[in-house]
């Protein structure tokens, strides 16, 4: 007894020091709020007195508070009453853009994601392109919603992005035409053969589980055996959107998330809360790249984290911050990232490079291999990162400058009368002879891999070649190959080039869903998924431990 006395005494002594360490800690820390306050108020006031030319203080005040958080990552930020579009988006629906999903990464303004059918989309434009300029602004100097502002406007006003690419050895312009973007979930659902579905979703707003659920349905009634869900350039959305997803597929009581920041009401766990509605047996893929971004990862995270499907493609963004908005003021606000995303494992989805470690005291060392439900390996580090990898295929050049340009929509639209429908497109045996026509008459000039710099190289040795015959002779010899090389260009592309046009007068024949299903036959991750789905060695295989 006098044991368990004493046992309860020292408990309660612990607790009582743990409670009074708590309070010193809280106690010290808004000591050095208030230090730290003291002294942004002096030195605002004195500049704002003082300074030599008078300051419109609304303006100023409104500077001071983006650059108190420019250091911070990119998703912390301060908005106003006119710059709150980007958080009201995902419930109206539409807004005025080009359709690009925007982030930054290592500082600079990065592509996340183009949405489907629009007007970056068909430019050409792809996720991981580097914006350096928006119309004539820097985009290193903008923040990120200022960047949003510059590139969203008024249906049918024209702006012109240029972007840096890599594999690419010059800057890439882009002069986009503003339409009405629309937030559509599902842009297509339907069956790729006898027994394989497919759904694409193109964002998580707060209709996209009802939208699942109609694709899902229609599905069920052709028998489906196995589902491709199609995350790729899905940048994100609503949280609640993403959970309600999953409660679809994976039994009720199982860890979805776990949410973990520095108070309290960041810390949230989250399971599965209903009976699933797609049978066990049902095989899963999914698949990411790197447009694919915070609730892509979760849902994607979740089924690889609890054996539940298979991932498929490239690794994933990266982003696995939480944000809340604290109002200021009836009209101004802060939008603060307040805790990290943690899938079933552990895994955390973030990326370590999103906040400059020399004012943070300390960042958490994160494990790097992790355990899915089943007992095998996964990599942690930031990301998903697939089962099965595939590249997509990469653009050769003159198809790359046709989609920059937009020269496979212009001649698709020229060219339409001729046709009444897309199988008479297909079978048009002529259609690339006069394809070709047409982009000589548009004068396409495409610049090969290191062409410029060996124009650049030559017209600085320029002196240097009139009085050297073998220099001269040298470079008119690469020269020659370099146009005997764009000659070839066309005969080299000619799948490609045939695949640009399909798409287009897809799509001018039957909207985005034709356009997309046109898509998909040639898309070797689809294909990778159909291939491992339909043999059940394969699928299995990829949930077994290697002994």
């Amino acid at each position: 007894m006098k044991s368990k006395k004493s046992f309860k005494i020292l408990a309660g002594g612990i607790a009582f020091i743990a409670i009074i360490s708590v309070a010193f800690t809280s106690s010290d820390l808004y000591r050095k709020i208030a230090k730290s306050q003291r002294l942004i108020n002096e030195a605002y006031k004195y500049l704002l007195t003082n300074y030599v030319d008078q300051l419109d203080t609304d303006v100023y005040t409104s500077a001071t508070l983006r650059n108190l958080l420019s250091e911070l990552d990119p998703y912390t930020v301060y908005l106003e009453e006119n710059e709150r579009d980007g958080i009201e988006l995902l419930s109206k629906g539409q807004y005025g853009g080009v359709g690009i999903q925007l982030s930054r990464r290592s500082d600079q303004l990065t592509v996340i994601a183009p949405f489907d059918d629009s007007p970056a989309k068909r430019s050409g434009i792809i996720s991981g392109d580097i914006i350096t300029k928006i119309d004539d602004n820097i985009a290193i100097e903008l923040s990120l919603d200022d960047a949003a502002k510059l590139i969203r406007g008024i249906k049918g006003s024209v702006v012109v992005l240029t972007i840096e690419r890599y594999g690419s050895d010059h800057p890439l312009e882009f002069a986009l035409t503003r339409e009405d973007i629309h937030v559509k979930n599902v842009s297509y659902s339907g069956m790729l053969n006898e027994s394989t579905g497919y759904i694409r979703l193109t964002r998580f707003s707060k209709n996209a589980p009802t939208e699942i659920q109609q694709a899902l349905r229609s599905l069920e009634k052709e028998d489906v055996s196995e589902i491709i869900l199609d995350l790729r350039d899905n940048p994100g959305g609503l949280l609640a959107a993403a959970i309600d997803i999953m409660d679809i597929f994976i039994p009720k009581g199982e860890l979805l998330l776990t949410t973990r920041g520095r108070t309290k009401a960041s810390n949230k766990t989250y399971h599965a809360r209903r009976p699933i509605s797609v049978s066990r047996n049902i095989k899963i893929a999914i698949l990411i790249n790197e447009g694919s971004a915070s609730a892509s990862e979760i849902v994607a995270g979740a089924f690889q984290d609890l054996d539940r499907g298979i991932i498929i493609g490239q690794s994933s963004f990266g982003k696995g911050l939480v944000q809340s908005v604290f109002s200021l003021d009836p009209t101004r606000s802060l939008k603060i990232t307040t805790a990290k995303y943690y899938i079933p494992s552990g895994r955390l989805i973030q990326k370590s490079d999103y906040v400059d470690e020399d004012i943070v005291i300390q960042i958490a060392e994160e494990d790097s291999i992790f355990s899915t439900k089943g007992g095998r390996a996964v990599k942690g580090g930031g990301g998903i990162h697939p089962d099965h990898e595939v590249d997509s295929e990469e653009l050769p050049p003159l198809t790359q400058e046709c989609l920059r340009k937009g020269i496979f929509f212009s001649y698709a639209q020229k060219h339409k009368h001729l046709y009444r429908s897309f199988d008479q497109v297909v079978n048009d045996e002529s259609l690339l002879i006069k394809f070709h026509t047409f982009i000589e008459e548009q004068e396409v000039d495409v610049a090969l891999p290191g062409e410029n710099q060996f124009r650049d190289a030559w017209k600085k040795l320029e002196d240097y070649t009139e009085g050297n015959s073998k220099l001269h002779f040298a470079f008119t010899k690469a020269e020659e190959v370099i146009i005997e090389s764009e000659n070839a260009l066309f005969n080299n592309e000619l799948n490609e080039l045939e695949r640009g046009l399909f798409l287009e007068f897809a799509g001018l024949f039957g909207g985005t869903e034709s356009r997309i299903r046109e898509s998909l036959k040639n898309d070797v991750v689809v294909q990778k998924a159909m291939s491992i789905l339909s043999n059940q060695v394969a699928y299995n295989g990829t949930f077994s431990i290697p002994n």
